[in-house]
């Protein structure tokens, strides 16, 4: 008969969009690129397998993965290894930053803008500029004007530098916003970002995950494998909302913002698993010389410095 924690990861699976591709990106950035971002194929099969990913599924978003240019791929023997590529890096790297900051930025009231000149470029241009600015929280403001209150401006360089459009874009940084062309701040909001439709992804998240707070009681402990299925699906499902969040400072947010309890929520139940699912996938991926280095010190660093069960 099963638990009540098997019951809330089968309603997990029923509920929970996994795509192959984009829950793959999901374990590489979370469990992969800490270690090294190097991976045996085959190993990297064996791990996601209890995620419901088969062997065909793994290998045809690896391929799509690689036709996006994120990951490279080399082969030694009968055995393939894949590695982020260097705009891979940058994705990763600044996705990383967000998923899991330990605290809101301190805004001082200046914003980023990104002008496009829209007419010196294709429309598949605009379209990937326009996804890949709000990937990074950019609002659309119109006419091909781009604004961000707080995004640092190197993210924003090598997402212009990765499509090669530097020089179709102009970017000002530290700008004010005249408000008798943009609006007042909560109306600049309302015209750049839908911040009602994330507060319901939110809630979402958070009605789904909030009976895992109660992991640290569950007798008999949370065995490996399941802290790495708990740990997948709680990233899985956080970066889903998250990374469509624009992180706009709490002088712009409505009252009552649901993100700040999700957020809280989701570093609750990471600190409760993520040892268990270190070990597991540890002891199930593997690069060209064996067993993957130890995690890097921006892991340990994650929300402010993990965690260990005995502090």
């Amino acid at each position: 008969m099963k638990n009540d924690m098997d019951k809330q990861l089968d309603f997990l699976f029923e509920n929970l969009d996994l795509k192959a591709k984009s829950l793959l990106v999901t374990v590489w950035g979370d469990c992969v690129a800490p270690h090294g971002g190097t991976v045996w194929l085959r190993s990297l099969i064996n791990l996601v397998e209890p995620l419901g990913l088969n062997d065909r599924m793994v290998r045809t978003a690896v391929f799509r993965l690689q036709k996006d240019q994120l990951l490279s791929s080399e082969q030694q023997g009968r055995k393939s290894f894949y590695s982020l590529t260097e705009n891979g890096r940058h994705r990763f790297a600044e996705a990383t930053h967000r998923i899991y900051a330990a605290e809101d930025m301190p805004w001082n009231e200046k914003w980023v803008l990104v002008f496009a000149a829209r007419r010196d470029m294709s429309e598949k241009d605009r379209r990937q500029l326009q996804t890949e600015l709000g990937w990074l929280g950019f609002g659309s403001l119109g006419a091909g004007i781009f604004a961000h209150p707080t995004i640092s401006l190197p993210s924003v360089e090598s997402v212009l530098s990765d499509l090669g459009l530097k020089e179709r874009a102009t970017l000002l940084y530290g700008s004010s916003l005249p408000q008798s062309q943009f609006g007042a701040p909560d109306a600049l909001v309302r015209k750049g970002w839908n911040l009602e439709t994330l507060e319901a992804d939110y809630q979402q998240f958070i009605d789904r995950f909030t009976g895992f707070l109660s992991l640290k009681e569950q007798k008999p402990a949370i065995d490996e494998k399941k802290c790495f299925i708990i740990r997948s699906l709680l990233v899985h499902d956080y970066r889903r909302v998250l990374l469509r969040d624009p992180m706009l400072p709490a002088k712009l947010l409505p009252d009552g913002w649901n993100g700040n309890q999700a957020r809280a929520l989701f570093q609750q139940i990471y600190q409760q698993v993520w040892e268990g699912a270190e070990r597991h996938l540890l002891n199930v991926l593997e690069n060209s010389t064996g067993r993957l280095p130890p995690a890097s010190e921006e892991f340990k660093a994650r929300f402010g410095g993990l965690k260990t069960v005995n502090e």
